[in-house]
């Protein structure tokens, strides 16, 4: 959610302010999957799995490709149609999407493989450790929770327009229990960007990956 092109009123509504911010624009993202959770689930062994927040649907669709089972879920029908229609100029079949609000969703427990959220960030009200929390109840014993979050403005700037995540605050927020987690990866990692002059420059991004026991 956090990728923020326009600039809607933010004292709307949450599901008002993220449909505003897709009818307000053809496109909002670029439609590429996340490179950091790219390189982790890259190597996983495909199955069902749930994106939270998805946007139009990128990560949804690479997922799909991957052959992956994946459903994309977002408050926004303006969204949740962009990738609905990309899906099927594709052919992928695998990749779903349905327009839900996740502050009341609620997963059946125990029936997919692979909860992902990448920058599931908000400018107005999102309970976002209350829903990541309750998105890992989705996953089956082995099955991966992969949170990709900003941890630090971008390397060319010294403000975001997000709160930032880093990896160590969300673990301590998300209180995962040892018995029912293994933690597999906590950490700030950087990632090659493109700064506004064209000069390279860096993203900081967190990463929090655990696997269901």
């Amino acid at each position: 959610m956090s990728r923020d092109a326009q600039h809607p009123d933010e004292s709307l509504t949450p599901a008002a302010y993220w449909e505003q911010r897709y009818t307000d624009a053809d496109r909002v993202w670029s439609g590429k999957v996340n490179a950091t959770m790219a390189d982790v689930v890259g190597p996983l062994t495909p199955g069902t799995a749930i994106d939270l927040g998805c946007g139009e649907g990128g990560d949804v669709l690479w997922l799909a490709e991957q052959g992956w089972h994946a459903t994309g879920l977002d408050i926004s029908p303006t969204a949740v149609e962009r990738g609905r229609a990309e899906a099927a100029a594709r052919g992928l079949e695998q990749a779903r999407f349905e327009a839900v609000d996740l502050e009341t969703w609620r997963p059946e427990p125990g029936t997919s493989d692979l909860v992902t959220a990448s920058f599931f960030q908000s400018r107005v009200a999102l309970d976002r450790i209350a829903i990541l929390r309750r998105a890992g109840t989705a996953l089956r014993p082995g099955g991966h929770l992969v949170i990709t979050a900003h941890a630090g403005p971008p390397s060319w700037s010294t403000e975001h327009r997000f709160t930032l995540h880093p990896a160590a605050e969300q673990l301590e927020q998300l209180a995962l229990p040892e018995p029912e987690w293994e933690l597999l990866i906590a950490e700030d990692r950087e990632r090659p960007a493109t700064a506004p002059d064209g000069s390279a420059g860096h993203h900081l991004d967190a990463l929090v990956v655990a696997r269901r026991r």
